[in-house]
């Protein structure tokens, strides 16, 4: 079956989280589980007479084999580029802009993205950027801040750690009238191939970080950058992809066969996890709205999110299938999106600070998208090196961003409840007035009043 939709991009493939099992086979031999091939050089019938493997660097039978299963996750996805981590998949992207070049990127960015545009690429490449709420902000003043020089849009959705949604189709049509036409770059990180399809609205490109969901297991730091099939008229996909490769191969960010294997692996499971991963946050974020030490709640699976109706509308095609398939009373309140949530305790930062040491099974830890439950500070971890005026500004500061892992659901609940009590009664001194995860409702009320306020 072909996934296609009016603007964006096809790539003939069947559903594409099962079809990727296909690969896993090796045809000389059979054997159900690839193996691991760490030669770093290849023997050559003659000169230049190759089997498709000169050097480790240049190409790996195990890194072939992932992005292949990359291409087939990431529906209309013709292109697969795996990097030795996110961080290497963002450097050699806007080392592909050229000198010069201006970026135009949500504000709300992961951290090391910020660190990397504002210092790294400013530094050596002489990259301009703007940062923009695209999410608020109108057309105009969108189209007002492209340059003549503007080559790339960078888009979070949901945005790290305060889950704000981008309209992905809106800011590609966008895009398209800038005399610069610049191209719609979206990190998909947070909601995986199986949640969101970038490519099927129009993005140009979209990166991962392979490390969070798409391994899933903790033990992998990998990257990718993942492109449609097809080029057209002012998108030379094809082009790109060889100069993505081209500078790759000559600053050596590429992946260790064994990493390469162990992500393959994981993918394997990918829409198993990202099941369970959607369903327990949805239980996490609707017991936190229910919670009296819990102030605000985002979590845009949650149908009394503001934005809501946006989130319905982006889910992938693995998703539209796995929600038909839970009864509509189980969806009344909200549906699974992603395994990320953010809340803020009563109290600000100090009561944050006090909270998160006090849960079992959230270990305190920095990354997500892993079989087990994280919990961090962004201010004071992944988003430390954003001044704290930014931070402040875009309700970073105090936030609690949790990864629910795969475990079971009520018992996350009561990790949170065990925790949120102690810190009502060190706190307040007060008569906690908890509410046990049997008479918690799933409504998510409150979560509409418990959005942060982003100026």
């Amino acid at each position: 079956m072909t996934i296609s939709t009016s603007n964006g991009h096809a790539n003939g493939h069947e559903n594409g989280l099962k079809h990727h099992l296909k690969h896993s086979q090796t045809p000389t031999t059979g054997a159900i589980i690839p193996p691991i091939s760490l030669s770093t050089t290849y023997k050559q019938d003659e000169v230049g007479v190759h089997k498709g493997f000169e050097y480790s660097r240049s190409g790996n039978p195990n890194r072939d084999a992932l992005e292949r299963t990359l291409v087939s996750l990431e529906a209309g996805a013709g292109h697969a580029i795996a990097f030795a981590s996110g961080s290497a998949t963002t450097a050699t992207v806007l080392q592909s802009l050229g000198p010069n070049a201006h970026v135009l990127s949500v504000n709300d960015v992961y951290g090391g993205t910020f660190r990397y545009i504002t210092r790294v690429a400013k530094e050596t490449l002489g990259t301009e950027s703007t940062f923009v709420d695209l999410e608020n902000t109108t057309d105009e003043e969108i189209l007002g801040a492209m340059k003549e020089n503007t080559k790339l849009i960078w888009i979070e959705t949901p945005t790290n750690p305060t889950l704000r949604l981008i309209n992905i189709p809106r800011i590609v049509a966008l895009a398209r009238q800038a005399p610069s036409k610049p191209l719609v770059l979206v990190d998909n990180t947070f909601l995986s191939p199986f949640y969101a399809s970038p490519l099927l609205q129009g993005a140009d490109i979209v990166i991962h970080s392979l490390t969070k969901y798409i391994n899933g297991h903790s033990d992998v730091v990998m990257g990718a950058a993942i492109l449609p099939s097809s080029s057209t008229p002012d998108r030379d996909y094809d082009g790109l992809v060889q100069k993505l490769r081209f500078l790759q191969n000559a600053h050596g960010a590429v992946p260790s066969a064994f990493d390469c294997w162990l992500a393959q692996r994981g993918a394997k499971t990918l829409a198993v996890r990202m099941k369970a991963h959607g369903l327990n946050a949805l239980r996490v974020a609707s017991f936190l709205s229910s919670h009296p030490a819990v102030e605000h709640v985002i979590y845009p699976g949650l149908a009394s999110h503001p934005r809501h109706a946006l989130a319905r509308a982006s889910l992938s095609p693995h998703t539209e299938q796995f929600l038909s398939t839970i009864p509509p009373s189980s969806l009344a309140h909200g549906i699974p999106y992603g395994g990320m949530v953010s809340f803020r305790v009563r109290g600000g930062s100090r009561s944050a600070e006090t909270l998160l040491p006090r849960l079992r099974l959230f270990a305190l830890a920095e990354s997500l998208g892993g079989v087990e439950s994280l919990a961090e500070l962004p201010a004071q971890m992944t988003h430390a090196s954003i001044p704290p005026a930014e931070r402040e500004a875009l309700g970073i500061e105090g936030l609690v961003r949790l990864s629910c892992g795969i475990e079971e659901a009520e018992d996350l609940v009561e990790d949170l409840r065990r925790a949120l009590e102690g810190l009502e009664d060190e706190d307040s001194g007060c008569e906690s007035g908890l509410v046990t995860p049997s008479d918690v409702s799933d409504d998510g009320r409150g979560a509409a009043d418990g959005v942060i306020e982003l100026h």
